[in-house]
Order: structure tokens, then C-alpha cells, then sequence
């Protein structure tokens, strides 16, 4: 495994829509692992291909009991209610903003080995998702803001 260099806000990689996953293979093993690795060390919440510079529709959060949710080719197929919270990014890096995302969601997505998989997800896991499944579409979450945040509010 290995710590990738995240890329930052201006990367035309963060602006672009990603094409999906077709070889569940070593090498996409090998990246997923790598993100994991690099969100450790980040010290973030979620990671998407994009911002490790890698096209493709992978992603993957923490799940909120020390282990991640690998997220290749994600839909969101059900969403419910609303929540506005903080978010910030690892691309963004010293910047926080008020996002309005769903309470609820439901994902269908693929595992790593091309498994279709589904998952519901509540409160920050569902913002979570949205949060990376928008980096796979070339939308960071500043074009969502309706108001930035002070960064020491989160030091």
C-alpha cells in the first residue's frame, strides 16, 4: 500500500466526470487500498479516486466503527428529508461551508470483486456519500455552499 498525493481545488481532475469501474482487478484493489490508506492518514472522513488523480468511479468512507464503505459505481437510488450541516474537504484543505444534503439515502453500488451491493445510509453517513458520490460527477461541495464557516470553529 501506498500514501497517494491528494490533489487540491484548481486540479482539473476534481472537475471531471468519471467513468465507471469495468475491471475489478489488482489494480483497482491496489488503489482502493491505497485510498484507505491515504484517508488514514489524512485523518478525513471519505476519498474519492478523483482526488487521488485517478478518473474512475470509486470511492469510500468511513463507516463510523473503524472500517470503510468501498463505493465503486455508486447511484443513489432513494433519498429522504434534508439535514444542512458543515462540511470541508481534503481537496479543499482550511475551508468549511454550510451544505443542505439529504437525511437518508439509499446506494446501489458495486464491492470491490463487482458484487452489486445496496446500502441505506442516515444523518452524516448520508452526507458523507453525497459528498464523494459528487466528486465522481466533478462537483466539490463549494459549489453547495450557502454560507462558509470560520476554520477554527473545527481546530
Amino acid at each position: 500500500m501506498a500514501i497517494r498525493t491528494i490533489v487540491t481545488e484548481g486540479d482539473s481532475c476534481l472537475a471531471k466526470v468519471c467513468r465507471p469501474v469495468t475491471d475489478f482487478n489488482d489494480r483497482l484493489h491496489m488503489l482502493l487500498d491505497d485510498m484507505r490508506d491515504t484517508l488514514e492518514k489524512a485523518e478525513g472522513a471519505g476519498l474519492a479516486a478523483p482526488q487521488v488523480g485517478v478518473l474512475r468511479r470509486a470511492a469510500l468512507i468511513m463507516d463510523g466503527q473503524g472500517g470503510y464503505i468501498e463505493l465503486i459505481n455508486p447511484v443513489i437510488t432513494w433519498e429522504e428529508g434534508s439535514q444542512d450541516g458543515p462540511e470541508g474537504c481534503l481537496s479543499v484543505p482550511g475551508r468549511y461551508g454550510m451544505v443542505e444534503r439529504p437525511q437518508k439515502v439509499t446506494v446501489r453500488f458495486q464491492d470491490r470483486n463487482g458484487k452489486d451491493q445496496e446500502i441505506h445510509l442516515e444523518d452524516f453517513l448520508a452526507r458523507a456519500a453525497c459528498h464523494e458520490i459528487d466528486h465522481l460527477d466533478g462537483l466539490l461541495y463549494t459549489r453547495l455552499v450557502s454560507r462558509y464557516l470560520n476554520p477554527e470553529d473545527f481546530e
